[in-house]
């Protein structure tokens, strides 16, 4: 049986331990706004693959390239969410996540627009750009 890289399966003890950190800072992680957990009822995070790439992105980022925590935020919030949803001109012109440069998408209370009843874990910007790999190539693309 192959599992859907987005369905959260694993606990924030497994995940910490895959990627060689506490489970705190994890948490803290998600309290910056770079990952959105899975929280089940208990309030237990459960995580995806595709958020223990993402988690790879981050340490990656911080002890390899040097790269704090805001200038993440910043690489996250490059991500082109107005084209990947194909948001309005007049939805653009009102978006904090499309006018700004240091928090990606998913970190704004957005309103009145496209996004406003959209679950950011769902979004396709959220689960599709989750390595920095990905990321990358998607800059590439806009550049042609």
């Amino acid at each position: 049986m192959k599992i859907n890289t987005n369905t959260p399966v694993f606990a924030i003890s497994t995940v910490a331990e895959i990627i060689g950190v506490s489970a705190d800072t994890l948490r803290m992680y998600e309290r910056e706004g770079l990952i959105i957990p899975f929280k089940k009822e208990s309030h237990h995070r459960l995580y995806s693959q595709s958020d223990v790439e993402r988690f790879i992105c981050i340490r990656t980022a911080l002890t390899e390239k040097k790269i704090n925590i805001p200038g993440i935020n910043a690489m996250f919030s490059l991500i082109p969410c107005w084209d990947i949803i194909k948001c309005s001109q007049k939805d653009r012109e009102n978006c904090e996540a499309y006018n700004g440069a240091f928090h990606p998408c998913w970190t704004y209370a957005l309103e009145d627009n496209v996004c406003s009843t959209r679950d950011c874990k769902e979004c396709a910007v959220y689960r599709e750009y989750s390595s920095c790999d990905k990321i990358k190539d998607r800059l590439k693309e806009i550049i042609k």
